[in-house]
């Protein structure tokens, strides 16, 4: 079968294009190592492709870079003159109106052009996929679920790519909370794509949030051909695996891990930098120095002070500045996110609320202001999701949000916010849980004898 179902809504000049575009289709949904290539000699072979340009400066804005928008701009502006200058297929025309939306500020607009082409051929996953990263970015995961249940009738075990499919059914599925339906989704994908990280991460993040630790390591080093392959997805996943060992306790495997591998390459790419950041504040917040660690992410979040793409990333960079105590340039990031609120496009309304409590939080909790910290961070905590990512990635906001209520002596708001985290967790305190429901207890004892002497 031909991976790309929708190959009569292609425009290529060169009938070779549609094999690289295939491979291109493979590759992304894969996660794998080759999925530029395989576009490049799309446009090597058919340079005036509506379809392929789009695609390429859609890829560029889900990268997050500033440098990355201005080519997605220049991409934006050709593909425009080609469409004035003649006809291209339906699919190519939604994927360029979606590319100028989100350009304009609305990545919600990008989404709805790209639904427009799923609901005329809902077998379309290279479209399923786009659809349903761009909603991983807007944090929007009752969305990815609605999406993807309204093709899978499209995807059966006949589909080419159906296990990638059922790898984003079952993100969406864990992401909404139905952990069973989720892991059951992942696995069933994984028989059907071998190559599928999405799908393995997914069941991952099952364990994750069931609190079942010794399931997910195996899970990931059991089936490493899903993910060895990757981009730089697979740090992600090696990411994942160190959170379950930290679940166990495990310090010294949690620090090999992002040694060896988290930050096996020293990259700028805010996902690595968020999966470096949130990781040692986890191991920070626990009591373990990280020392150097910091430095060189603090580096890298200093030369992206403006870059302002995403709230999400944006976060992560606060991160590593409060871990290298430079609160300077925190202050100074804090004040950029809450500058930029005041446009209209999405990005900026998220960075008005929650970023800029979220934000504020975070710079007075490096500086030890705990109380100004909680206070903030609980302000933005019931709108966090607006910031993207998933719940496993958000969790360390929440964490700190704890932690700052802990040290603030805020003893009964925290702990409501325990119980609700612990419920979203399928009603199974994990070991962080445990660890702070047992501070509490030792705070009120202790002032409790304070009170009686």
């Amino acid at each position: 079968m031909n991976l790309d179902v929708c190959r009569a809504e292609t425009d290529f000049d060169d009938p070779a294009a549609l094999a690289a575009w295939n491979a291109m289709v493979r590759a992304f949904l894969a996660h794998g190592l080759k999925a530029p290539d395989h576009l490049a000699e799309v446009l090597r072979l058919s340079p005036n492709s509506v379809l392929a340009l789009s695609a390429k400066g859609l890829f560029c804005l889900m990268l997050g870079r500033r440098e990355l928008v201005a080519t997605a701009r220049e991409v934006s502006q050709q593909v425009r003159t080609l469409l004035d200058e003649g006809g291209a297929p339906d699919r190519a025309r939604a994927y360029a109106d979606a590319l100028s939306a989100w350009l304009a500020g609305h990545p919600s607009g990008a989404v709805f052009h790209l639904d427009r082409v799923l609901a005329r051929n809902p077998a379309d996953t290279l479209t399923l996929k786009m659809a349903h990263g761009i909603r991983f970015i807007l944090g929007d995961a009752p969305g990815m679920r609605l999406s993807v249940e309204s093709a899978l009738a499209a995807h059966d075990s006949d589909h080419a790519l159906a296990g990638y499919a059922l790898g984003c059914h079952a993100f969406a599925l864990e992401e909404t909370g139905a952990y069973s339906e989720a892991e059951k989704a992942g696995r069933a994908g994984l028989e059907l794509a071998a190559d599928d990280a999405w799908g393995l991460h997914a069941v991952t993040h099952v364990f994750d949030m069931t609190h079942r630790p010794d399931c997910g390591i195996a899970l990931i080093e059991n089936n490493t051909s899903a993910w060895d392959h990757c981009n730089n997805f697979r740090y992600h996943v090696w990411w994942h695996k160190a959170l379950l060992h930290l679940d166990r306790g495990e310090v010294d495997r949690v620090l090999a891990l992002y040694d060896t591998q988290i930050r096996a390459d020293k990259t700028d790419d805010y996902r690595d930098i968020s999966n470096a950041t949130s990781l040692l504040m986890r191991l920070e917040l626990d009591g373990v120095d990280c020392g150097t660690r910091w430095t060189e992410l603090a580096d890298l979040a200093e030369a992206r002070l403006s870059d302002g793409c995403l709230v999400f990333a944006d976060m992560h960079y606060m991160l590593a500045l409060s871990g290298d105590q430079r609160p300077g340039a925190a202050r100074q990031l804090a004040a950029r996110i809450a500058g930029s609120g005041a446009a209209t496009p999405e990005t900026a309304r998220i960075a008005s609320h929650p970023g800029e409590r979220a934000a504020r939080g975070l710079a007075a909790f490096g500086e030890g202001q705990y109380a100004q910290a909680f206070a903030d961070l609980t302000a933005a905590r019931s709108h966090m999701r607006q910031i993207g990512g998933s719940h496993a990635q958000r969790d360390v906001f929440e964490r700190i949000t704890v932690d700052a209520g802990i040290r603030a002596g805020a003893f009964v708001a925290t702990s409501a916010i325990l119980a609700e985290r612990t419920a979203l967790r399928a009603s199974r305190p994990d070991t962080f849980a445990e660890s702070r429901i047992e501070a509490i207890a030792e705070a009120r004892r202790n002032a409790g004898l304070y009170a009686a002497q």
